[in-house]
């Protein structure tokens, strides 16, 4: 029997509760959560075709980006509950004070129908691929409606604790919701902001969609305003204006000596007569008819299912917020919040744990030039993966249980006191598992190479080592390292979910766990010319080499289609590519992007252009880094000397 909503609601308002206080507790006591910075990004995407790019004048476009006090946008790729703990403790890294009451604006619209299909679909030459959701978003999303509304409340409710956290006294929030929740969830909203703080319940009305057979349509979502005091930002009588006119409106119009549409209405009290007129709009209803919901056809729209209309977000950002503010949305999905943001002149920092969402708002933020950005990911996700799941505080230690699954045998203390090793019996293969905290890096393929040559006196003809999470060099150390039989595999990244949820011999059992290989980009060596007023730097893409289609979420059809364009077309599934030409080791410095869709530079919508020429200052040395990502968000980068 399926459990009582009624009856689980104390118990979702208690374990929220208590959950939102040791985060809370957790970031007070300095146990931070970090964002890792994986590229600055100054919009300049390539739109002269075949050599002929041109980049910003490097250093100056980061120096002015970065320098005094400017404020760095952000876009944050990962779980929004790990990215609002570390907006709330800060990122001294990239000098961004905590955000708690620093936040005006917060506008979300989370993901509210249980049934929805969030595959993506691919095209790529001759074939369109489904992408089903990444293991993280698997988990996510399975997590959030596993027990249906009880697990969709239970998700949201720390969320929206650490939402109240980060709001500003004048700040508001506005969640976008529909039918499937929206009475469950103000609930919710109550409890936390308190009905004292419920401002208004929007209803946003159109024509597309929600037809039946034996239903009434449904044509409207439920939008939820609350605010952090009674001191909030409300625009409405200024800024915003709504020119929708019913057809049987009993206040008539009439038209002055101007020749100008006008309504009038006497007020009941002081019986003073008020004129509006209509060119001027007037403050909006609480029913919004007059801003429909995106066609096919529009020209914003980027291809994104539950993309909503800038009008929508105009109208909310104008009315609780001003120029300069801060606003924020921590289920970004197709960026609108962030793009219409940038264009009223405010500050924003948006989230999304969907990678395809990421690199649509990626491009999209580029297409607009939107000012300069931080592209940010969770710093050591795994760590927090595998510290916050409960379920694992069986497996004992997880380098054994890796080790296990590899199908290696770890040595005795007496052999080895480092549990990190092991070896493949009856062979010669020493394998090394790295820690989920941190990065496997050059460093890291250096010692176990080492390793090999010593490790009970050596004379092991292979190692193997099993990471979570890649450095940029990465790529660089097994090219390094190629003559020493070194090999580096990924660990799959639901393992630590798997593991939860079949235990270590069902997973033995069934083999199900496979280790695959790293994608890797291969670039042209780069060539430089000298002139007087400057360098020019051309920078080709040789080559592409994706990981193994068995550790990608697609059907096995579709594997097949993947492994074809894989074979024919390796460089069609690049989903973007960007330079750094005077890349300092630290900060990736996106200077210069091309990618799928822009169409600016060329007619092909499926392929990337794969050469270029930059013009840059001179320097007798410089570091030219090239990173790529492809159509499904794993990432690859290379360094080289010029």
């Amino acid at each position: 029997m399926a459990k009582s909503l009624i009856e689980e609601l104390p118990r979702i308002v208690s374990e929220g509760r208590r959950e939102a206080q040791q985060i809370l507790e957790r970031l007070s006591s300095g146990t931070q959560i970090g964002l890792q910075t994986n590229e600055l990004v100054l919009p300049s995407k390539d739109v002269s075709g075949l050599f002929k790019g041109s980049s910003p004048q490097i250093p100056n476009a980061f120096n002015n980006a970065v320098g005094g006090d400017n404020w760095m946008n952000r876009l944050i790729y990962g779980d929004n509950l790990l990215a609002m703990q570390a907006l709330l403790a800060g990122d001294a890294s990239t000098g961004l004070p905590s955000l708690r009451g620093k936040v005006d604006l917060i506008y979300i619209d989370p993901p509210f129908d249980s049934k929805a299909d969030y595959r993506t679909k691919i095209n790529l030459p001759g074939t369109d691929i489904q992408q089903k959701p990444t293991v993280i978003e698997q988990f996510a999303y399975a997590d959030t409606w596993e027990q249906g509304t009880i697990s969709y409340l239970r998700m949201m409710y720390p969320r929206l604790v650490l939402i109240k956290e980060l709001l500003s006294d004048k700040g508001s929030l506005y969640v976008h919701s529909d039918w499937h929740i929206a009475h469950y969830l103000k609930l919710i909203l109550d409890e936390i902001f308190s009905k004292e703080s419920f401002i208004n319940e929007i209803m946003w009305c159109y024509s597309i969609g929600g037809k039946g057979s034996r239903f009434f349509g449904r044509k409207h979502d439920n939008i939820f305003l609350y605010t952090k005091s009674s001191n909030y930002i409300f625009n409405g009588k200024d800024k915003l204006v709504s020119t929708e006119r019913k057809a049987n409106s009993h206040m008539r119009v009439k038209i002055d000596q101007d020749g100008r549409e006008y309504q009038e209405k006497t007020d009941k009290k002081s019986g003073k007569i008020y004129r509006y007129y209509v060119d001027e709009g007037k403050i909006p209803n609480d029913y919004w008819i007059d801003i429909e919901q995106l066609n096919r056809e529009d020209a914003e729209r980027i291809g994104y299912a539950t993309q909503k209309p800038e009008r929508l977000l105009e109208r909310i950002i104008a009315a609780s917020s001003n120029e300069g503010d801060l606003v924020c949305d921590f289920f970004g999905g197709s960026g609108t919040t962030a793009a219409v943001a940038e264009r009223l002149g405010r500050r924003w920092i948006t989230c999304d744990i969907g990678k395809p969402a990421s690199l649509v708002m990626r491009k999209r933020f580029i297409d607009q030039e939107v000012k300069p950005f931080l592209y940010q990911s969770i710093g050591d996700y795994q760590k927090e993966a595998f510290r916050n799941n409960k379920k694992l505080k069986h497996v004992g230690d997880l380098s054994q249980v890796v080790l296990g699954l590899y199908g290696a045998l770890p040595f005795s203390p007496e052999q080895c006191n480092d549990r990190n090793f092991g070896y493949i019996k009856g062979g010669r293969t020493l394998v090394m598992v790295d820690s989920p905290n941190r990065l496997t890096t050059a460093a890291t393929v250096k010692r176990a190479v080492e390793a090999k040559a010593s490790l009970l006196g050596g004379g092991w003809e292979k190692v193997v080592v099993l990471g979570w999470n890649f450095a940029f060099d990465i790529s660089q150390a097994i090219s390094q390292y190629k003559d020493s039989n070194v090999e580096v595999l990924v660990i799959p990244p639901d393992l630590l979910d798997k593991l939860a949820k079949k235990g270590f011999k069902k997973l033995i059992d069934d083999r199900s766990v496979r280790f695959s290989s790293l994608q890797y980009l291969v670039v042209k060596p780069v060539t430089i010319t000298r002139h007087p007023e400057g360098d020019e730097i051309d920078v080709e893409l040789d080559n592409y080499v994706l990981l193994s289609p068995d550790n990608i979420p697609l059907d096995d059809k579709d594997k097949e289609k993947l492994q074809d364009v894989m074979q024919r077309d390796p460089l069609s599934l690049i989903e973007y590519w960007s330079i750094d030409p005077d890349y300092d080791g630290v900060t990736f410095r996106s200077t210069w992007q091309d990618y799928r869709e822009n169409t600016d530079n060329d007619s092909d919508p499926l392929h990337c252009i794969y050469k270029t020429r930059l013009k840059v200052e001179h320097k007798p040395q410089r570091k030219v880094c090239v990173k790529a990502v492809d159509v499904f968000g794993f990432e690859s980068q290379v360094v080289m000397d010029a």
